[in-house]
């Protein structure tokens, strides 16, 4: 199997007009986030049925679609080795993991790192030693720390929290508007789980963390306890 044909399928479905939206969406201008990003114009539901006909990719074409300028190609490739991960064997799962790792430099975009840093990442350290978690959260790389705090929804789901807590206690100063977000939803997720938990680190950190951090972490709480976080 090759990637040109799913290259040209991809082709058949870009969408000007929505290309133009998600440059802008996704901060693709000069200094930007994003910048240099190249979209076509695809939504993810047609994205997932062209990952599902080339569902027998190699990792190395697969790493070709990871090198990618083209946003969707980069993204059809993760939803690709999601789906892969998720059926795999243990083996298959370190050799996909080990292949993740290798690539975080190309897993450039916010959506890139949510759509596969839990299943990929979380999934595989979920009952393994997490140190390259903590290497991750204080890389100069902004993607690299957003997968370490985004990995750790895998273990919330299984009500571990310690990794997301000791995480965004390393992350409570970044300077990242993206960072911000990201810690605090995973917080609010912990906080699904545990509202004890979430509010004994809010109780340590909420009067000098990030407000947009706070405003994500506490937006499930009642409009009380919310008030007194924000005062």
């Amino acid at each position: 199997m090759s990637v040109i044909p799913l290259k040209k399928d991809m082709l058949k479905l870009a969408n000007p007009k929505q290309a133009a939206l998600l440059q802008g969406f996704f901060k693709t201008g000069p200094g930007q986030y994003g910048e240099g990003d190249i979209f076509l114009g695809i939504k993810v539901p047609e994205q997932r049925k062209v990952a599902k006909k080339y569902k027998d990719l190699s990792l190395n074409e697969l790493q070709e679609l990871l090198k990618s300028k083209i946003h969707e190609h980069r993204l059809t490739s993760l939803i690709i080795l999601v789906d892969r991960y998720k059926k795999a064997k243990e083996q298959e799962k370190k050799n996909i993991f080990d292949f993740y790792m290798k690539n975080t430099e190309n897993i450039n975009n916010w959506d890139l790192v949510d759509i596969s840093a839990p299943n990929i990442v979380g999934g595989y350290l979920n009952d393994k030693e997490k140190s390259i978690l903590y290497q991750l959260a204080v890389s100069k790389n902004i993607w690299e720390k957003r997968i370490s705090i985004l990995a750790t929804s895998f273990f919330i789901k299984n009500s571990k929290f310690d990794d997301t807590l000791k995480i965004s206690e390393l992350l409570i100063k970044d300077e990242h508007d993206l960072i911000h977000k990201a810690v605090g939803w995973m917080l609010r997720e912990v906080g699904k789980k545990s509202q004890k938990a979430e509010e004994n680190f809010l109780k340590r950190y909420y009067k000098t963390m990030p407000r947009t951090m706070l405003r994500y972490s506490i937006e499930k709480f009642d409009e009380k306890k919310r008030k007194f976080y924000l005062s």
